[in-house]
């Protein structure tokens, strides 16, 4: 069978689609880029806010539309808070809720009666990551989450906390890495409550991941600042585990920050950055804002921007506010205007181009190790360890992508918002 997914929303979204792609492919299904070749669509929705849930509905139409013939299997966040209403929707075949997630596959082969084909499952091959252009695997370790920050709907829609164990995980990531995975970034929806019911954490599971396996890159996904272990910067001292971090601040206000059931104050989140800093060579924080938080005033609002200018992220998400029906914050008073949130939006990005402007320049003249993911028309790009991106001139007549290579910075673009560099060594 030809199979198509499709996800819209986070990094989790994207890690369950790798590997729905391998255990399709296991049991001799193939992949194809093409919806309209396919026997099976699987869409995995969103619904963090109410422009996800609009593109979620507007995706299952338009594969409907796309392809009729083939079966069409939805799951997802959207799917799972409303599973009548996305059952009724035309074309769907199946709707697998989030708690299933895990058993996709096999839940797809039952109820739809498909036949597998075993000689096709044996014969050796990659899973098809490289061939789409991934250097980088994102490794789903857990799911659910056991907070309730008033904005936020995913965890109502991911329930309980799941942990993944750590063999199953380790096992993944040497297969992926022998299928020429170069990096990998560990995922979930509450990563730092990993391993909150298997009587572990995230700090044991990175140090297990490092030492069985050899993959030269691991990063861990976004990660909440209240949920640090102890000696958790001492992780860093192998090279091997990037020194980056987005750490979501979502206010840089307390009492906003309070109407959002947040359990990290400024001064914590301060004093963290503090931290990491001084214990973890060239370490790069990034991090997510909410602009117009129901009730937001000025003096609360210039208060984040106080604090984003003093932290220097080397990046921000920023999100405007939009209200989700079944969470506590979309029965606040005092919403915000949408022109209101516009401008604080784009004061903000200013002054998170600013941040990020400083950051590169103090890279500029050093030698870091980049693993080339792609070409793009100015030439050859990737990532340096601490996450940023580097742009790097076309060598003629050679491939370099999926390669680490040692890069001499020599500039920075503004506009393009990354370091520009030379190749320094081949060799690597």
């Amino acid at each position: 069978m030809q199979i198509h997914l499709k996800t819209l929303g986070c990094r989790l979204n994207e890690a369950e689609l790798e590997t729905w792609s391998r255990d399709f492919q296991a049991q001799g299904h193939s992949m194809t880029d093409n919806p309209e070749d396919a026997d099976l669509l699987v869409v995995n929705t969103c619904a963090v806010t109410e422009e996800a849930v609009r593109k979620s509905r507007k995706l299952l139409g338009r594969a409907g539309r796309q392809n009729p013939n083939a079966r069409l299997v939805v799951s997802g966040c959207y799917a799972s808070l409303d599973p009548t209403a996305t059952a009724e929707a035309e074309g769907v075949d199946l709707v697998i809720d989030n708690k299933d997630k895990d058993r996709l596959v096999e839940i797809v082969s039952r109820e739809l009666d498909w036949e597998i084909m075993p000689q096709s499952a044996t014969e050796p091959g990659t899973t098809g990551l490289l061939e789409r252009g991934r250097q980088r695997a994102f490794i789903k370790v857990q799911d659910g989450c056991r907070y309730r920050c008033t904005f936020c709907i995913v965890t109502l829609a991911r329930g309980e906390e799941r942990s993944r164990p750590a063999a199953e995980i380790i096992d993944e990531i040497n297969r992926l890495h022998q299928e020429g995975i170069q990096e990998v970034v560990l995922t979930g929806v509450h990563i730092g409550g990993y391993g909150s019911d298997i009587g572990t954490d995230i700090s044991n599971l990175i140090r297990q991941v490092l030492a069985e396996t050899d993959i030269p890159r691991l990063r861990i996904g976004s990660i909440e600042p209240w949920d640090l272990p102890e000696q958790f910067w001492s992780l860093f001292d192998n090279p091997r585990f990037m020194p980056h971090l987005h750490l979501p601040l979502q206010s840089g206000s307390d009492s906003v920050l309070r109407r959002m059931a947040r359990r990290c104050r400024t001064d914590e989140y301060r004093e963290l950055i503090q931290q990491a800093r001084s214990q973890v060579k060239d370490f790069n924080v990034t991090t997510d804002i909410i602009v117009g938080f129901p009730g937001e005033t000025e003096s609360e609002w210039q208060q984040t921007l106080d604090f984003v200018e003093e932290i220097g992220f080397g990046h921000l998400h920023i999100f405007a506010y939009s209200p989700r029906q079944g969470t506590k914050a979309a029965g606040l008073p005092d919403p915000v205007s949408r022109e209101v949130k516009r401008q604080r939006s784009e004061a903000l990005h200013q002054i998170g181009q600013k941040a990020k402007e400083a950051v590169l320049k103090e890279y500029i003249g050093r030698t870091l190790p980049v693993l080339i993911e792609g070409r793009s028309n100015q030439g050859w790009n990737g990532y340096s360890p601490n996450y940023l991106r580097i742009s790097v001139p076309g060598t003629e007549g050679s491939s370099l992508e999926n390669r680490i290579l040692q890069v001499h910075i020599n500039d920075f673009s503004t506009d393009r918002q990354l370091l520009t560099g030379n190749i320094f060594d081949h060799t690597k």
